[in-house]
């Protein structure tokens, strides 16, 4: 089941990165020339609410059921000094919640404005700061913190 969650943890990946950076740019062309929010823009904006969600799901299973976070909080002193460890410990995580919150708030807010560039504007800026962190915390094959491949065999 580990390697089953591994393979969709890294496959969700890029549905949600193509999904927020989607939605950032229908929200950046709808803020910069004036266009009526959609139902369209309502989809797009709650697929990848649904994408980013279902993504935290997987993600937080493989965490509770890892067995590097096991010997991470099994031995954190020195743990910790490792930098592999210490960033799927803590700082991946962290981040990722933070971000999923950040695109749960925005959704919800650009839902809730009375203007559809109020709505765009929302979208826009809370997307953005959710993607810069998520391109932070996913360990990218280039990454100093930890790196993994783009892509997770099954």
């Amino acid at each position: 089941m580990y390697a089953t969650l591994i393979f969709f943890h890294s496959v969700f990946r890029w549905l949600v990165l193509i999904s927020l950076i989607y939605s950032i740019f229908r929200a950046w062309r709808g803020y910069t020339t004036n266009r009526q929010f959609t139902k369209t823009d309502h989809a797009i904006r709650q697929w990848t609410v649904n994408f980013v969600h279902l993504q935290f799901v997987i993600g937080f299973t493989l965490y509770l059921s890892s067995p590097l976070i096991k010997s991470f909080y099994s031995d954190f002193n020195v743990a910790i000094r490792h930098l592999d460890m210490a960033f799927f410990g803590i700082a991946h995580i962290l981040c990722m919640f933070v971000a999923v919150a950040l695109i749960s708030v925005g959704s919800g807010m650009a839902k809730r404005k009375p203007s559809d560039k109020e709505k765009f504007k929302a979208m826009l800026l809370w997307f953005s700061i959710a993607l810069l962190i998520i391109f932070i915390a996913i360990p990218w094959p280039f990454s100093p913190f930890a790196n993994r491949p783009y892509l997770r065999p099954f």
